[in-house]
């Protein structure tokens, strides 16, 4: 079935919040006394904010923790990582994402983002990509992260479209395991591109353009 819409994963993708990311969660491990490192941080890519917290809580040697307790700190490393996100501005998406996205929009294509991050909307306001789209399937609509399908099988049903007829643009391995298990097409761009189970590759964001017709 030929491919009608397009599912953008956020970070790594249109955006780069890593850092902010990896700033707020060592600000959290530091203050508790938990070892972190780039490392450990790799591993959250693509990954809740809960489910991060308990990757990084393996490292934990204090008391148990209850799940109000969890749930607080989750809350306060959101708190440091919407502090850093409130400095991003429109330059913080290229000029190349940007004329490509929409140079798809010309086309007919539809497009959604597929973020597990409950701040997919608040980054979009602040680069100025809010109205770009015509979904946002993200955090505060799904209970699974990645490499659960149900991100990118929420984006497709939000454009009105099967997922047979979708594409999925990610650049971590979790993300074109659950592009692949919705039954997308998986393209892969940055660290995902030494994946074997992308379906294409991306050098650059603009190759989309070249491969978006045929695909």
């Amino acid at each position: 079935m030929k491919v009608r819409g397009f599912i953008f994963d956020l970070d790594g993708v249109i955006v780069f919040t890593d850092k902010f990311n990896y700033q707020a969660w060592k600000r959290l491990a530091d203050s508790m006394g938990i070892y972190f490192d780039e490392k450990i941080n790799n591993r959250l890519r693509g990954v809740s904010r809960m489910d991060s917290l308990e990757i990084i809580l393996e490292q934990y040697k204090g008391k148990p923790l209850s799940k109000k307790k969890k749930k607080e700190l989750a809350e306060v490393k959101n708190k440091y990582y919407r502090e850093l996100l409130n400095t991003m501005t429109p330059d913080d998406v290229t000029d190349e994402v940007r004329q490509t996205i929409d140079e798809l929009r010309k086309r007919g294509y539809k497009l959604s983002i597929g973020s597990s991050s409950k701040n997919a909307k608040f980054i979009l306001e602040k680069v100025n990509l809010l109205n770009a789209f015509d979904a946002i399937s993200d955090g505060t609509n799904i209970t699974k992260s990645k490499p659960d399908p149900e991100v990118f099988i929420k984006g497709a049903e939000y454009m009105g479209l099967a997922p047979e007829e979708c594409a999925v643009i990610e650049d971590a391995y979790a993300g074109i395991d659950a592009a692949k298990a919705s039954g997308m097409i998986a393209i892969a761009i940055g660290d995902a591109t030494s994946y074997d189970k992308a379906d294409e590759r991306l050098t650059r964001f603009s190759e989309l353009l070249s491969i978006a017709d045929w695909l």
